[in-house]
């Protein structure tokens, strides 16, 4: 991602990619206890990509939203809910008419406790019968 600001003491940091990160940025800053949101890409194999490069589908970037929040007053998985209810984490490669892999669905968790409250969303949604295609990665 792009210049971002760092988390200070007592601040934790989350990145959501959920189809155009100005939709998902949209919810995400409205939250009490979020500090800071910044868009930008992320999870590719391109050093700081232009919006060009991602647009050719060779990058192997996500969209996505880096978060600073106060888990004091937010905590990681009340971000990860309104990721998950804020966007169709059923499709694949996109969001809506947002189609290609720039648009993919994905929590790239900063340690294991978020690892971990993910995947325990995502499986909620699968026992419910939803074919989730979110993915779960490392941040880079």
């Amino acid at each position: 991602m792009a210049t971002i600001p760092s988390a200070e003491a007592g601040q934790e940091v989350a990145v959501l990619a959920s189809g155009c990160f100005w939709g998902t940025e949209f919810y995400l800053q409205k939250l009490p206890g979020v500090i800071a949101t910044t868009c930008g890409y992320t999870g590719g194999f391109v050093k700081n990509p232009s919006y060009r490069e991602v647009c050719t589908k060779r990058t192997g970037h996500y969209e996505a939203v880096h978060v600073v929040f106060d888990p004091a007053q937010v905590s990681f998985e009340e971000l990860a809910r309104v990721f998950f209810e804020t966007h169709d984490p059923t499709q694949r490669n996109g969001q809506g008419p947002d189609l290609g892999p720039q648009y993919r669905s994905a929590v790239f968790f900063q340690n294991e406790a978020q690892l971990e409250t993910a995947q325990m969303l995502k499986d909620l949604l699968v026992q419910k019968g939803y074919d989730i295609a979110t993915e779960i990665l490392p941040a880079a």
